[in-house]
């Protein structure tokens, strides 16, 4: 059995089986914590209460974002924090709550390049793992590579010359790549639409405490469909599993970003 590849989002292993893939083969609920659940109940019943009570259930049920959409944000916040005990029970919700294989193996190929290598890499071994016990087969996978999304070939230009007159002395590499790499190619793979790459990206860069990316993202995400409520109700499910203050950091930047908008003054970049 081959590893799934980055570079090949996922598509170069072997998967073999024929487990069923319909939604009641996916768990819920404290399965969706795996083996922590019971570490939960012996060291810490406090928190097992918390979980039983809310996180595993009316967290998850709360109206304004889709248990999809949740299910993609909290995939992204673990593997943007390397947080892989959970990860493996996430991802089989992710599947029960819509989320294709597709999707999940171009999330990650795209967080790669929010969250670094190492914790893509991580992460596509946890997908292998479910990936085979389902019976995902390569052809099922997006392609390492094919055709792209149509170019705003505007807005890419302006952002394209706003980032090389700014940093193009300090590391024409960056500079480079980030056009070539990641908004030429990247963000123009179809195996998963816009606005779910921008609940990607935005759900990364939050839980990494990475802020001050987040306007030019959460712009971008409600450009490409994401609503005021869903980006507020994203920012309820990374509380847990981002914690509490990579939230409240987030809050006045969301809030600035919201009331921009609300006076027609969204930024681009």
């Amino acid at each position: 059995m081959k590893k799934l590849a980055i570079a090949g989002a996922l598509a170069a292993s072997s998967l073999g089986g024929c487990a069923a893939t319909d939604a009641t083969s996916y768990p819920g609920g404290a399965q969706a914590r795996g083996h922590g659940a019971a570490a939960e109940a012996q060291v810490a019943p406090g928190m097992a209460r918390y979980s039983s009570e809310y996180v595993d259930t009316a967290l998850w049920e709360r109206p304004g974002l889709a248990p999809r959409d949740r299910s993609i944000v909290t995939v992204s916040a673990l593997i943007s924090r390397n947080q892989l005990v959970l990860l493996e029970a996430q991802l089989e919700r992710a599947l029960g709550n819509g989320v294709t294989p597709a999707e999940l193996s171009e999330l990650i190929t795209h967080i790669a390049f929010y969250a670094g290598w190492g914790n893509a890499t991580g992460a596509a071994e946890v997908a292998r793992r479910v990936f085979e016990r389902h019976g995902v087969r390569p052809e099922q996978l997006p392609a390492a590579a094919g055709e792209l999304l149509p170019l705003n070939e505007k807005e890419e230009a302006d952002r394209a010359a706003f980032v090389s007159a700014s940093f193009g002395e300090v590391s024409p590499g960056v500079v480079e790549n980030t056009t070539r790499l990641l908004f030429r190619d990247a963000w123009l793979r179809p195996g998963l639409a816009p606005r779910d790459k921008s609940l990607v990206t935005v759900s990364s860069l939050v839980a990494a405490g990475q802020i001050a990316q987040v306007p030019v993202h959460l712009n971008k995400g409600m450009n490409n469909g994401l609503t005021q409520a869903e980006a507020s109700e994203m920012l309820t499910q990374l509380a847990f599993y981002a914690g509490w203050p990579n939230v409240f950091s987030a809050l006045p930047v969301f809030k600035d970003v919201f009331a921009k908008r609300s006076r027609g003054e969204a930024g681009q970049r």
